[in-house]
């Protein structure tokens, strides 16, 4: 991420925290103590205000109206992807604006690369390899994209520790691979994968790769020139913007070369009934009227973002996760799921005779929000004999009376749970 030019605003938790109003309030009578990024962020008041700007003076349909308003919307808008491409750029070069694609989240970001370049590039005999750490959107897509083409889907295995078992990825990986696509974060472990190594493996037998990182974005520092993926996708309510806007980067040469997914409106060149062109990336795959309002607020919360301390701003994240990890593991009945040494974000445990759908419940009487379930994870929940865990998840504006309150009510909770599940 390249840094904001003008000096970053002092670092001050306290400060950050006030600028979101969701933290203002209490739940159950107790103040909302918000541990659930990895689900959806929170959203600053900066980004509040630019989106109800824009529907209050700016709004109108882009790129080909006549009017003052048009042109301010449409100005909005592609200056909402310039920000989103110099959030990917790095020291090792820029990210061009025509390899941002607008899509609705990592979701549709992954299923238009299925579709589209899977559709054009793989058939029988070909194989697509992903992990056994991935979101039920980094898998489904493929599993159809196979069933469509014939290739073949391959796993990559993941240990007890919970790190992608990389023996078992350098026997899997051959000649046959044409994709890889695994998870740049797990969003259950919070393992920080190899990406880089990853890319470097699959791109010495010829392969194409595509990382999630619906989970890194908002964690991690990028700077895709350097790591080299083909694709990278990731949602912007997850990096404190609005819900159904997310981002495909793809290298403009792949891009080019591959069929639109979707017709309609903006993608097409010129329309007649014996045939129709195309327009080039990344207007090719951005069909009808896209979602205005959530790419410009989702520009805001990255400007927004670029004027922090950066530095600062890991160091507290590092701090608050670290703290968390190791209460939870200090916790008597409590089973932390996974020990890798890299790791950001979630922490997903256990709580010994109560099932996680009971501690969620417990813990939001406490106002304290958290995920449970198989966080659209089953496979990995099946890796680790499971039906589902409690997630802790962090934010920046997470703090370590946070982790403080989530102990409390964890308290609280093993004694409501024992105490029921003993009658």
């Amino acid at each position: 991420m390249l840094r904001s030019e003008t000096p970053p605003r002092p670092f001050d938790i306290e400060a950050l925290r006030a600028e979101f109003p969701s933290l203002s309030q209490e739940v159950n009578g107790s103040p909302l103590v918000y541990l659930d990024s990895a689900a959806s962020a929170l959203k600053p008041q900066a980004v509040i205000d630019v989106i109800g700007h824009y529907y209050a003076y700016d709004h109108s349909n882009v790129h080909r109206g006549a009017h003052a308003l048009a042109d301010r919307a449409t100005a909005a808008f592609e200056a909402a992807r310039d920000s989103v491409a110099r959030f990917l750029s790095g020291p090792a070069g820029l990210v061009f604006r025509e390899e941002i694609i607008w899509t609705r989240g990592t979701t549709e970001a992954i299923n238009l690369v299925a579709q589209s370049w899977g559709s054009a590039n793989l058939g029988p005999g070909d194989e697509v390899l992903i992990s056994e750490m991935e979101h039920h959107a980094n898998i489904v897509p493929w599993q159809l994209a196979c069933e469509r083409t014939g290739a073949t889907l391959k796993v990559i295995p993941v240990t007890d520790a919970g790190e992608l078992d990389l023996e078992a990825f350098q026997i899997l990986l051959s000649e046959r691979t044409k994709l890889l696509a695994v998870t740049h974060v797990s969003n259950v472990l919070g393992t920080v994968n190899p990406v880089a190594e990853l890319i470097r493996a699959a791109h010495g037998v010829g392969a194409k790769v595509l990382i999630d990182g619906a989970q890194a974005v908002a964690h991690l520092d990028l700077d895709l020139r350097a790591l080299d993926a083909d694709f990278y996708v990731f949602s912007g309510h997850k990096l404190y913007g609005p819900t159904g806007i997310g981002v495909l980067y793809g290298k403009y040469d792949l891009l080019t070369a591959m069929p639109p997914w979707q017709g309609g409106g903006e993608m097409i060149d010129r329309v007649s009934f014996e045939g129709t062109t195309f327009q080039a990336p990344p207007f090719r795959f951005e069909a009808g009227t896209p979602h205005i309002a959530g790419a410009v607020g989702l520009g805001a919360a990255i400007e927004w973002l670029a004027e922090l301390d950066q530095d600062a701003l890991r160091a507290h994240e590092h701090e608050v996760f670290a703290e968390l990890d190791a209460m939870l593991r200090a916790f008597p009945g409590v089973d932390v799921i996974g020990s890798a040494p890299k790791r950001c974000g979630a922490v997903s445990f256990l709580l010994d005779g109560a099932h996680p759908s009971d501690v969620g419940a417990f813990l939001d009487q406490a106002g304290v929000a958290v995920r449970t379930g198989h966080h659209c994870c089953q496979p990995l929940m099946g890796r680790y004999g499971v039906s589902g865990t409690v997630r802790a998840s962090l934010g920046l504006c997470t703090e370590l009376a946070d982790t403080d309150a989530l102990m409390i009510a964890l308290t609280k909770a093993k004694r409501y749970c024992s105490k029921y599940t003993s009658k």
